[in-house]
């Protein structure tokens, strides 16, 4: 396949793009199978498949700081040390890149996982670059209610604990169940006005026997 009728292309969702100038002699796509190695008591490793992993894309190029008719896609060059900056800022971002390959089924969103530079003497101005890309995938994360299926509209649980209860003893006082059962004897008037229709409009008569509710 002659290289030079192929286009690569990057491209972010805000419209900005990248159009390599200088076309790469190979492309590499590396695809490959996820395992889970568990081991067996007196049966040593056993590998457990567990799906595919995501798709690399690889290749090398460089960014002229001179236009040569022999190799360049077109005149217009980017600045080679500004192209390579725009490849880092995507490289930190985490949205993803369309790249296109024109002339190949490679039409993918993909997020930009490592490039490096570097210069060659006697080539001033011009950047060599490695890419890869690991292919992306949309994701959701679900809510706990969406795992489990329910709905929105579904009454939730009760979790209201329900109200402990005592029964009185002969000598006891609200003062005195107060401290023992809420921790605090000033209380009382509390365990009191939740228990008036049980002891009555005085509050020092407590009769042995009685079952009073706590307060929560």
């Amino acid at each position: 396949m002659d290289t030079k009728e192929m286009n690569f292309t990057l491209e972010d969702s805000n419209g900005i793009s990248l159009w390599f100038p200088v076309n790469p002699s190979e492309v590499n796509i590396r695809r490959d199978k996820s395992f889970e190695t568990i081991t067996i008591i007196r049966g040593g490793e056993l590998d457990v498949p567990q799906g595919v992993k995501v798709k690399e894309i690889a290749f090398s190029s460089f960014f002229p700081a001179v236009y040569d008719a022999s190799y360049c896609k077109y005149k217009q060059l980017p600045d080679p040390q500004t192209a390579m900056n725009q490849l880092n800022t995507w490289m930190e971002g985490r949205d993803p890149l369309r790249l296109i390959i024109t002339g190949t089924d490679v039409n993918v969103l993909v997020m930009l996982s490592a490039h490096n530079s570097s210069f060659k003497g006697g080539e001033p101005g011009d950047v060599y670059f490695d890419l890869i890309f690991r292919t992306w995938k949309d994701y959701k994360i679900r809510t706990l209610a969406e795992r489990s299926g329910s709905s929105g509209g579904q009454t939730r649980p009760d979790v209201k604990p329900i109200s402990a209860t005592y029964q009185v003893q002969p000598g006891d006082s609200l003062w005195s169940i107060a401290k023992m059962k809420l921790g605090s004897g000033s209380r009382w008037r509390d365990l009191y006005e939740g228990n008036r229709t049980i002891i009555g409009d005085d509050p020092d008569l407590i009769v042995p026997g009685q079952e009073l509710v706590m307060p929560v």
